[in-house]
């Protein structure tokens, strides 16, 4: 078994945290995977994880010694690419997440120019607002707002994108117009929420002259559909907040109107979330630096 094979091994051994789990995603018996790690830690002379009967963990040189392993495997893949050309000879599924505003005005706009020049790939794409699971969901690639919760994936940043908080001119003729974030608590105002199962306690960050600040805001109007928070807003029934892209149409024509420019949200990350056996797969990267290339000039202005 060559050396290469067995640190492929040992990087999916890391990512996955279990023998069993590692040797399905590669196809292997969970024994040859045990004797592909066993075989790396005689070379090394060190051991990489520790192991009970219940719980497999990475020891400081199996953590030391993943980093080093990705980058070889990053190194290998990308001369791979270049010497076979791969770019030319795309084919196959690409299952593809995205939040729906992103997904919607962002990546489903790109998609038909990238299966143009790729006629053998198909894109699934599947858009919601919940937080998805890239293994257990068999994805590809998932674009997603803000932070990752998961540290055994990938990610690509693409850019900070700027929110506001927003509503109606019907809203605040009513409810009166919140300078800041005390304002939306003190008074009130209610707050369109984005919810879904397993999301945490709801808040929203804002930017105070003393720093970022979270205020526990409420109201009558949840989703998990980002897009009916934004209808809900138009049709006067709260404050939203929206990353500026997905509103710039309604707040050019007036439809929505910045309010609490006191304390303004913080911007919020978007990037690519991908695990690291897809970088063994050419179309999903080529995929996503296809999108990346897109959108994120909207963002760099």
């Amino acid at each position: 078994m060559s050396y290469f094979d067995n640190i492929r091994t040992f990087v999916r051994v890391y990512e996955l945290g279990s023998m069993s789990a590692a040797g399905r995603d590669l196809r292997i018996s969970a024994a040859v995977t045990s004797s592909r790690i066993s075989q790396l830690e005689d070379r090394l002379g060190v051991r990489l994880f520790q192991r009970t009967t219940r719980s497999l963990s990475a020891t400081e040189h199996g953590e030391s010694f993943y980093r080093g392993a990705t980058a070889i495997l990053e190194a290998v893949e990308d001369a791979e690419a270049q010497i076979t050309n791969v770019t030319e000879h795309l084919r196959g599924s690409l299952y593809v997440a995205a939040p729906l505003g992103v997904g919607r005005r962002l990546i489903a706009p790109q998609v038909p120019d990238f299966l143009a020049d790729y006629p053998d790939v198909s894109v699934r794409l599947r858009l919601s607002d919940r937080k998805v699971d890239l293994t257990t969901e068999g994805l590809d690639l998932a674009f997603f707002l803000g932070q990752p919760e998961d540290s055994n994936l990938r990610i690509r940043k693409i850019a900070d994108v700027e929110r506001v908080l927003c509503a109606a001119p019907d809203y605040i003729a009513r409810r009166g117009m919140p300078l800041d974030g005390d304002a939306l608590v003190r008074d009130g105002h209610d707050c369109l929420n984005l919810r879904f199962p397993g999301a945490a306690e709801f808040q929203w960050r804002l930017q105070t002259p003393q720093g970022p600040r979270r205020f526990a805001v409420s109201g009558r109007f949840e989703s998990d559909d980002g897009d009916v928070l934004t209808d809900w807003a138009l049709a006067g029934q709260g404050v939203v907040m929206k990353p500026v892209f997905e509103v710039a149409d309604h707040l050019r024509s007036g439809a929505l109107v910045p309010v609490a420019t006191q304390t303004p949200p913080e911007p919020i990350q978007m990037a690519c979330l991908f695990t690291h056996r897809r970088r063994q797969d050419p179309k999903a990267r080529i995929f996503m630096e296809f999108i990346i290339q897109r959108i994120s000039a909207r963002f760099t202005a």
